[in-house]
């Protein structure tokens, strides 16, 4: 790989690489995108930011030849052309790199980067070539940095590694533009920076990205140039020595934002929950020590596979503790399920909403009343009417944007799909509330009204431990933070020890200094 130190600027009076003009998609009664023009410049690395909902999804099918445009005009390498195909994006170089990443699990990292394109022996039975296929993968996963092999299993990497696979699939095409779509949103600090060296080297080499995230602090990080979109339209574009944080956000939401979230005024309360030589199923040999305090929000930080969602999982009883006690409010307790959890006021909101959170395909009201129906039952009759309006007290309390609580939950955004988790639980009177990665794939303006509930909710007395992948989130959220290595606990910073330097050594089993 290229050192990424000293790049270039691209140039910007070559010719681009590929542009829109006027481009526009509307579907029945909605304006997806309006009369947007973008030029791609050879080398150069472009930020789109918005918020859900902004355009940037409809945006980036388009390049990929997914969907075609209602009117304007695409120009790639100078050729006029009414849209693209999936098949014209592909042989034109342009590679995507998913949020969800697209591998398949039961197969090596070698078939999955070349899956469909394998090289093939000569003869009748055209057998995929190994020999070859190993010799066409490995310089690609040199280039990203991986240090593993073309014959290793995708299934037993981590989702960094698996990150690298993807990366190193969209350069097997050749590609000239590769597009990356909230590629950080499961990734801790240390492997984010890998990634954000590996788009700097891109550039390097003279190809295009696009990044696209709602951390703004890596765009601000990568981005050459910044496009910025509110509902379907280009609001705003922001050379280098323009971009910053204050500046996008105004753009996005047209106002700045005020303070993420003020610290509580009073000290934290007595210790809600204690962990006492806790041990897990990855980790059966170390014991984990944590205490959470009522109206505190306790950061929990680590690497991947450091343990933090496995701890979570033992405290609301969906994974067996291998040892020692949990104790709430003085007195042991024991947690065997969810339901003895839920019980004692102890809830989760999971890291994957969509699989673990909420049920997609359930109205609003059902996935908030669907923990506690009990109260909307008389004679073994479940009252439609008091669910709805339990359900809508909730909606209005959160401000969930949605017109009524009878729509499907899985037509909402991200964020107001956070939302619904939260109001399942907030009717439910909570003491201890465990939120795991609690803002994943959520714009900034959701971001805040989320951190803005979560200090609500610690002012009014529940204890909190927030875990979180995200560097900045869990500086400027929490009140103290735990941080993980490997199963345990490796360290607490007060507030007046909060900086990314003291995490990461923390995180990697050294001492703070």
């Amino acid at each position: 790989m290229n050192d990424s130190a000293n790049i270039p600027s691209p140039d910007l009076t070559a010719p681009p690489f590929l542009s829109l003009f006027g481009v526009g998609k509307t579907y029945p009664g909605v304006i997806a995108l309006e009369d947007l023009s973008i030029d791609v410049m050879p080398g150069e690395v472009i930020g789109i930011v918005g918020e859900n909902g902004a355009g940037k999804s409809t945006l980036m099918k388009i390049f990929g030849g997914v969907i075609a445009p209602d009117k304007g005009t695409i120009m790639l390498d100078g050729d006029e052309l009414r849209s693209l195909t999936v098949e014209s994006s592909i042989a034109s170089g342009i590679a995507f790199v998913h949020q969800e990443l697209n591998l398949f699990d039961n197969l090596d990292v070698a078939a999955n980067i070349f899956l469909g394109r394998e090289p093939l022996k000569a003869g009748p039975f055209r057998l995929v070539d190994r020999g070859r296929l190993r010799d066409m993968v490995t310089p690609l996963l040199k280039r990203v940095g991986a240090h593993f092999s073309a014959d290793t299993p995708v299934a037993s990497l981590s989702l960094a590694e698996q990150q690298l696979v993807e990366i190193a699939k969209a350069l097997s095409i050749n590609a000239r533009l590769v597009i990356f779509d909230e590629p950080t949103s499961s990734l801790p600090l240390a492997e984010t920076e890998r990634l954000l060296g590996i788009i700097k080297s891109l550039k390097a080499d003279g190809i295009s990205v696009i990044f696209i995230s709602h951390r703004l602090h890596e765009v601000e990080q990568v981005a050459d140039r910044v496009v910025v979109l509110r509902d379907g339209r280009l609001v705003g574009t922001l050379a280098k020595n323009d971009i910053g944080h204050d500046q996008m956000v105004k753009l996005m939401i047209g106002r700045v934002l005020a303070a993420r979230t003020a610290k509580p005024q009073r000290a934290p309360g007595s210790v809600a929950l204690k962990a006492s030589s806790v041990r897990t199923a990855a980790y059966p040999g170390r014991p984990v020590d944590l205490e959470i305090r009522y109206g505190e929000i306790m950061g929990l930080a680590g690497l991947v596979g450091s343990g933090r969602t496995e701890l979570a999982r033992v405290l609301f009883g969906i994974d067996p503790s291998y040892g020692g006690v949990v104790v709430q409010d003085g007195q042991e307790i024991l947690i065997r399920s969810a339901r003895d959890a839920v019980a004692r006021g102890i809830f989760l909101v999971p890291e994957d909403r969509k699989r673990n959170g909420i049920l997609l395909d359930l109205p609003i009201a059902q996935n908030i009343t669907l923990a506690d129906l009990p109260k909307f039952a008389s004679s073994f009759m479940l009252s439609a009417a008091r669910e709805t309006a339990a359900a809508e007290k909730q909606r209005v309390r959160l401000g969930i944007k949605a017109p009524s609580v009878a729509i499907r939950t899985g037509t909402l955004s991200g964020g107001n799909q956070q939302k619904v988790v939260l109001a399942k639980w907030l009717s439910m009177s909570p003491k201890v509330m465990v939120f795991d990665e609690p803002t994943r794939g959520i714009d900034i303006g959701a971001k805040n009204e989320i951190y803005g509930l979560m200090r609500s909710l610690a002012d009014s007395g529940v204890a909190i431990l927030m875990i979180s992948s995200d560097m900045e989130e869990v500086i400027g959220v929490s009140d103290r933070i735990a941080v993980m290595h490997e199963g345990q606990i490796a360290g607490f910073l007060e507030e007046d020890e909060f900086s990314q330097e003291n995490v990461l050594l923390l995180a990697v089993g050294k001492r703070v200094k």
